[in-house]
């Protein structure tokens, strides 16, 4: 379908560009049941933005409520852009802009200090090289490495939802993160956070990630290290204060450069006509899937957590916490041989059966996830994974996870799923 090919597409260009900014994100754990999750997550939130784009005044699904509180780590409502007018992406229509002029408008934005290492590029190396700019910059208090990275993302997408949202913290520790609606519309995300989940090293990453009605996207990003990964802490926090990454990501000269981005050639001139509802099985919400899971829990397992946007919960039968994410899913017939080896069963029915163990996270000693993963004859998966830690970052609290192989099995099977199918 269009629709699939450019998410394809644009989602190709944005791995480059993380890629050239550094290389900030690591290689999954579990690459083939991981996959499957993140597609059946992507498909859940496209058919929510599906059901959502016919009200009125639509713009990025699922991001919340009204204004936050000013930056201090309280919780707090989010934004929502569905108060914003959708707006399709503007045309670019300014002249290209070469890496230097990144460069220089960074150097004009930061506080007095010295700068090293720079390099950028800029609007004019075709559509699919997006543009950057990265330094090391040392006010006095250590080098730090800061980074802006411009975009354009479509209002309502996927990417846009995910862009803006602040994660979870059972699946990204962080310090702090607020979202706000600025007056012409925009959404502010500022994050403190860390390079590393598991904080093996303790190099702190903040970031400022601001999305336009129009679509442009411009994120700042710092560290409190010369390098996001293999340089070692130089300072205790980044250079750049909330109030300082709000300031230098809103700057207008980002805008003006992101509206010299090319158009990407492959990308249709028209739009597409949205999915509707009916085009396929609408995925369970969050509620649905958990308010399912609760009741096939064992006696005397207490739940403890939940996940608001992820089907998790954590759980605790008096030996210690452990986190259990399960996932039901729609049309994965096509990568049943993928998912389901040589090692899984098939039961009388046709349900495909296989048994999964890892370590978990990189880097979290004697971690241990138990995955049950099934998939019957039409397409339809739930997959189960049990922890013994409480989230997927943390040291495990355990031996092993509160559920055991067997429970996670009855559980995956049991024709209480059916109702989704």
């Amino acid at each position: 379908m269009p629709v699939e090919h450019d998410e394809e597409h644009f989602e190709g260009r944005l791995g480059h560009a993380l890629h050239d900014l550094g290389d900030r994100f690591e290689a999954d754990r579990a690459a083939l049941a991981d996959a499957g999750r993140a597609r059946g997550h992507r498909l859940r939130l496209r058919r929510r933005a599906a059901v959502a784009g016919g009200a009125a005044g639509i713009a990025l699904v699922g991001v919340g409520g009204a204004l936050l509180v000013p930056w201090n780590g309280t919780p707090a409502p989010r934004p929502s852009s569905s108060d914003v007018a959708q707006q399709p992406s503007a045309t670019p229509t300014a002249a290209p802009v070469q890496g230097s002029r990144l460069v220089k408008a960074l150097e004009g934005l930061l506080p007095e200090g010295e700068f090293s290492a720079q390099e950028a590029r800029g609007t004019d190396e075709g559509p699919l090289m997006l543009p950057y700019v990265r330094l090391v910059f040392d006010d006095g208090k250590g080098p730090a490495a800061v980074g802006v990275s411009l975009d354009r993302i479509e209002p309502g997408s996927d990417r846009a939802r995910e862009t803006t949202d602040c994660p979870d913290k059972a699946l990204v520790p962080h310090d702090s993160c607020v979202t706000d609606r600025l007056p012409d519309g925009s959404l502010l995300k500022l994050f403190q956070g860390y390079e590393y989940p598991d904080r093996r090293v303790d190099t702190k990453l903040w970031s400022a990630d601001l999305l336009t009605p129009t679509g442009r996207h411009i994120s700042v990003s710092e560290w409190n290290a010369a390098a996001e990964k293999g340089a070692p802490v130089s300072r205790s926090a980044p250079p750049l204060s909330t109030a300082e990454l709000k300031e230098l990501v809103t700057a207008q000269v980002w805008r003006t450069i992101a509206d010299s981005i090319p158009e990407d050639p492959k990308k249709p001139t028209k739009p597409t006509a949205a999915a509707t509802p009916g085009d396929a099985p609408e995925e369970p919400s969050t509620e649905a899937v958990l308010g399912t899971l609760r009741p096939l829990l064992p006696d005397g397992v207490d739940v403890v957590d939940k996940g608001s946007d992820y089907t998790y919960l954590v759980l605790d039968d008096g030996k210690g916490r452990s986190y259990v994410q399960i996932d039901v899913q729609h049309g994965m017939g096509d990568v049943a041989d993928e998912l389901f080896g040589g090692d899984s069963e098939t039961l009388p029915d046709g349900t495909r059966v296989a048994f999964r163990e890892s370590g978990g996270d990189k880097g979290v000693a004697g971690a241990v996830m138990w995955t049950v993963d099934t998939l019957r004859t039409d397409g339809f998966r739930v997959v189960i994974s049990a922890l013994n830690a409480g989230t997927q970052h943390d040291a495990p609290t355990r031996k092993t996870p509160a559920l055991s192989k067997e429970q996670l099995r009855e559980i995956a099977l049991s024709p209480q799923w059916d109702r989704y199918r």
